[in-house]
């Protein structure tokens, strides 16, 4: 059975189901989770996605990422993304989300609302050689240089929303550390 992706309009409602690779052919808004998890050493954790993927092989990006199944919600699709991409159980917490068109150069169009969704661990990564080539702990500075270095090299909905999200985590670890005291 081929996977589907959640139609959406730009409220988030559904308006039916694609085969994913017909709906990034066409360019087609659908829905999407992306995953971004910090250590303590406020470092997100970054994966480079596995070369034999369909569009953006062997490019940094965020955590994990992909697309709800009909009637999965997205916090369900972003833990279950986040243990069959990288082994790691913990809380998430949905942060903001945000529409994007991306078109790249095998002719696939990503047109997403990606629902984003942060969380803390420690844990060391079980990657999924499948879906990850390698991964790596990064902080925001170091990561602002590698993205005005070489921006080519991340994900385009990665590009678009990783400073928001450093900005989410600090505060989310802050208001645990408040309600700690």
């Amino acid at each position: 059975m081929q996977e589907q992706v959640i139609l959406v309009n730009k409220e988030d409602e559904p308006i039916g189901m694609m085969n994913k690779l017909e709906a990034h052919e066409k360019g087609v808004l659908h829905r999407a989770v992306s995953v971004f998890i910090f250590n303590s050493n406020n470092e997100l954790l970054i994966q480079r996605r596995a070369l034999e993927k369909y569009h953006t092989p062997g490019i940094w990006s965020n955590t994990a990422c992909s697309h709800p199944r009909n009637n999965e919600s997205t916090l369900s699709c972003a833990n279950r993304r986040l243990f069959e991409e990288m082994g790691i159980k913990t809380e998430i917490f949905p942060i903001f989300s945000f529409i994007y068109k991306a078109e790249f150069q095998n002719n696939l169009i990503e047109h997403e609302l990606d629902h984003v969704f942060i969380g803390f661990s420690d844990k060391k990564p079980k990657p999924n050689f499948k879906e990850v080539c390698s991964w790596n702990y990064v902080d925001e500075t170091s990561l602002r240089k590698l993205l005005n270095d070489c921006p080519e090299r991340f994900s385009p909905w990665f590009r678009i929303c990783y400073e928001r999200v450093f900005q989410k985590a600090y505060a989310q670890k802050n208001k645990k550390l408040i309600s700690l005291s």
